[in-house]
């Protein structure tokens, strides 16, 4: 899904890619999941968290959520006819026990080489 549109035109910066200059806004664009752990996963990560160290199923699951909201974002960028998202950001809220919204907005663009 998310490739609508080149990585390289998805920024956190609010300015235009050197070379382009912004000829259309679309205006905000969002994508958003929620998941939950799995009982499996609560139980290997409170195990690993008394050892310490990276606890891989959880870094896992809060990747695959930032990429699936991006991913969603990306989409909807695309479908308004944009080419590129700028000021991107990412923001998560504990929405119930063990479940976590992932939320990844921008600003929508079209951008064109400048003369």
């Amino acid at each position: 899904m998310s490739d609508a549109i080149d990585h390289k035109m998805v920024s956190t910066l609010f300015e235009a890619p050197i070379g382009f200059e912004i000829v259309q806004h679309f205006g905000v664009v969002r994508g958003i999941t929620v998941r939950s752990r799995n009982i499996i996963a609560a139980f290997g990560g409170a195990l690993k968290s008394l050892v310490g160290g990276t606890i891989e199923t959880y870094r896992t699951l809060c990747e695959d959520a930032r990429m699936e909201a991006y991913n969603i974002m990306v989409y909807q960028a695309f479908q308004h006819g944009a080419n590129c998202i700028l000021a991107v950001r990412y923001d998560t809220t504990e929405i119930g026990e063990g479940m976590t919204e992932v939320f990844c907005y921008g600003t929508a663009v079209l951008v064109a080489a400048k003369k």
